[in-house]
């Protein structure tokens, strides 16, 4: 792991694969780190089809946190991509990311329309409609953490339906306890309230984007909902959805994403 210094913050990095430049967003309060424990790619496998960039966005993991909640509206997020990507000599690339990487990659997608050659999307958040209960669940978790009833989040957590890929597996809400439990509250608030002010791009916007695009979606999750998964596909002439609705379905997304990564042009 690395340190790239970008727009005010330190940001823990790493960069290594052989292919087209495949730059991945991780989701809201996770890490490189959190992803490598339970991803939803397996980034060995997919390095050897990609040249990936994976990073800790500001506030998460191993990089530097700021406390203003605009920081972490994902058009900044995807500031910080782009910056990210010109420190490391990183012209065009794909850009990728899972919940709040997805949105991050679609910003940065409209941002810099010139670089980004296509965009591989996994889990899309609430958006649009859907948003603005989210954005308030968002809030009231930062008020929960600042007054220290971590107990009252984590039950939210736990109480919240697992997406169908994994209603199965325990460890899902075992992990997502433990990783509310360790984080620094401080941190922990700043992240919910940029998420709580934060959404896509307008639809007509990113019916601009005809770019190859893969989207992957799984079932049964209110906060990733399939209707976001939709919608980006009927506004995206050149997307592709892959859902999935079981656990087996979900491993496989490594590798319909590298079958999609070797299409594109290194």
């Amino acid at each position: 792991m690395n340190v790239t210094s970008v727009r005010g913050v330190d940001l823990a990095t790493d960069l290594s694969g052989t292919g087209p430049t495949l730059v991945w967003g991780h989701g809201l309060s996770s890490s490189m780190a959190k992803e490598d424990l339970f991803g939803l790619l397996d980034w060995p496998t997919v390095r050897h089809v990609a040249r990936v960039l994976r990073y800790d966005a500001r506030g998460h993991g191993e990089s530097e946190s700021t406390a203003e909640p605009m920081d972490y509206h994902w058009r900044n997020l995807a500031l910080d991509q782009l910056a990210l990507a010109d420190e490391l000599g990183i012209g065009s690339y794909i850009a990728g990311g899972a919940s709040m990487g997805c949105a991050t990659a679609l910003h940065a997608a409209l941002l810099a329309p010139d670089r980004i050659t296509a965009l591989l999307l996994a889990i899309p958040p609430t958006a649009w409609e859907s948003r603005a209960a989210q954005q308030g669940t968002y809030e009231v978790s930062a008020q929960l953490v600042e007054s220290g009833e971590i107990d009252l989040l984590v039950a939210g957590s736990r109480a919240a339906p697992s997406p169908d890929p994994l209603a199965g597996i325990p460890q899902w809400k075992d992990g997502a306890e433990a990783a509310l439990r360790a984080a620094d509250p401080v941190r922990l608030a700043r992240i919910f309230r940029g998420a709580a002010v934060a959404d896509f791009p307008p639809v007509d916007a990113i019916a601009t984007l005809r770019i190859p695009t893969m989207i992957l979606a799984w079932t049964g999750d209110p906060g990733h909902p399939m209707s976001t998964a939709n919608r980006l596909v009927e506004l995206m002439p050149h997307a592709e959805l892959v859902t999935a609705s079981t656990f087996e379905e979900l491993v496989g997304w490594t590798s319909e994403a590298m079958s999609f990564l070797a299409t594109l042009p290194r």
